[in-house]
């Protein structure tokens, strides 16, 4: 019996890349792809894969959320969470609202496939990577708020404060205490160190 395959991306090179390594796998039956959370939605209220590949960062909503909402809605469909940082707390998020593994993105196609194998065979599967990111406990990642983050996605597209307070309807005083908090959180003292960071922690 082959395994239905869905994912959920909103890069085109990871959609594309997972297709050529897996499509022509037999056992493998390639069922197409979202590049948000609501398009992911839509299609599962038509058609229901085996698995899922769920990226943990989408522009509409959070990988870990989403997961939780398919899981609700959706109990038998497998999640395996799919990122290019191997950050503790993002693996920890999408194995407790419901995933049953995690991969990198630079798998190789025998670790994906073994992943599905895996938790079809209902097992959990974690990278070997993000494995070994979770015995490290000695890292903390920084809380933001919701508007740290819109900020932080701004200040990484290259906007001044000043532009940044306009688009948000703020004040360029909010902008910048918003700024030195999240500086202050990531233990940087400049743009550059903080954008570095962020990426570290898969935040952007």
């Amino acid at each position: 019996m082959k395994i239905s395959l869905f994912i959920v991306d909103d890069h085109y090179m990871v959609i594309e890349g997972i297709r050529s390594l897996l499509q022509n796998e037999e056992g493998i039956e390639w069922m197409g792809h979202a590049t948000n959370a609501a398009s992911c939605l839509a299609f599962l209220r038509m058609q229901k894969p085996d698995v899922i590949f769920m990226d943990v960062n989408l522009p509409d909503m959070s990988g870990t959320e989403l997961c939780k909402q398919v899981k609700v809605l959706y109990p038998q469909i497998l999640i395996l969470g799919l990122s290019t940082f191997n950050q503790q707390s993002v693996v920890r998020n999408m194995m407790d609202n419901g995933a049953s593994g995690y991969v990198i993105k630079n798998a190789t196609k025998e670790e994906l496939l073994t992943a599905l194998h895996t938790v079809m065979a209902g097992r959990s599967f974690i990278s070997r990577e993000a494995a070994a990111m979770l015995r490290n406990t000695d890292e903390e990642v920084p809380v933001i708020s919701r508007r740290e983050k819109e900020i932080l996605v701004l200040i990484s597209d290259g906007l001044k404060n000043s532009e940044i307070a306009e688009k948000l309807f703020i004040s360029v005083f909010t902008v910048n205490t918003h700024r030195k908090s999240l500086l202050a959180k990531f233990k940087v003292n400049n743009t550059a160190g903080l954008l570095k960071q962020a990426i570290k922690y898969d935040l952007l």
